[in-house]
């Protein structure tokens, strides 16, 4: 299985609005296992850049004047892609801002039914608790300390782990090792204690009648 774990930078925050994509990244898995393999993109998005924008993700007008707009790219995104599940944190805000992009440059659209939202698989999960992608992070004892600013590719690396999380934890070891019973995965052996003696001694015994003895009117002694 083949699923792709993307994140975008923006503009802003409606493409309705004249909101543009400014960064794509993906991180690609393959039956639940990080493959290595990537796909990011810095875009000029033909447009200035807001103030408040710039403050999310630190990438200036200035910075992104020379490098390649939507169009020369979704040829390159849509191949890396392919037909993937695509995986994102609040998933409808990227697609929403993917899907203007692409249609602006006569590119297929990325349908919902093969997106899987891990903002909502987080609050399934968790209810009522944070859930952005720095509180799942902490959550999952997953190091974000790199995470200074917003950025595509790193939020997708982090996301990724995240997203193996949620959906049953992360694959430690591959191999199937033989066992003492001659097959599959490996099982710890501890050392087996001695029962613990419950049985009374007769010091115990006779301290015990000691201590009854001098309890008056005590029930152990009525019959």
């Amino acid at each position: 299985m083949r699923e792709i774990v993307f994140d975008t930078e923006t503009t802003g925050l409606d493409p309705l609005n004249g909101d543009r994509v400014v960064e794509i990244g993906c991180v690609e898995l393959v039956n639940r296992v990080p493959t290595g393999r990537t796909f990011h993109a810095y875009i000029n998005p033909e447009r200035d850049m807001p103030r408040g924008a710039f403050e999310v993700h630190g990438l200036s007008t200035e910075f992104l004047a020379d490098k390649p707009i939507f169009a020369q790219i979704a040829e390159d995104f849509c191949t890396f892609i392919g037909d993937a599940v695509m995986i994102a944190h609040n998933a409808m805000f990227d697609v929403r801002f993917l899907n203007a992009e692409l249609e602006k440059c006569g590119g297929p659209v990325i349908e919902m039914h093969r997106v899987s939202d891990t903002l909502a698989l987080a609050r399934q999960k968790f209810p009522g608790a944070q859930n952005s992608l720095d509180a799942l992070c902490k959550r999952f004892a997953i190091d974000s300390s790199r995470r200074t600013l917003h950025g595509a590719l790193l939020d997708s690396e982090l996301l990724a782990e995240v997203y193996l999380e949620l959906t049953g934890g992360r694959q430690v070891v591959l191999d199937l090792v033989e066992t003492v019973s001659g097959g599959g995965l490996p099982i710890p052996q501890r050392a087996v204690e001695p029962p613990r003696p419950h049985q009374g001694s007769d010091a115990e015994y006779a301290a015990h009648a000691a201590f009854i003895a001098g309890i008056e009117n005590a029930i152990w002694t009525q019959a």
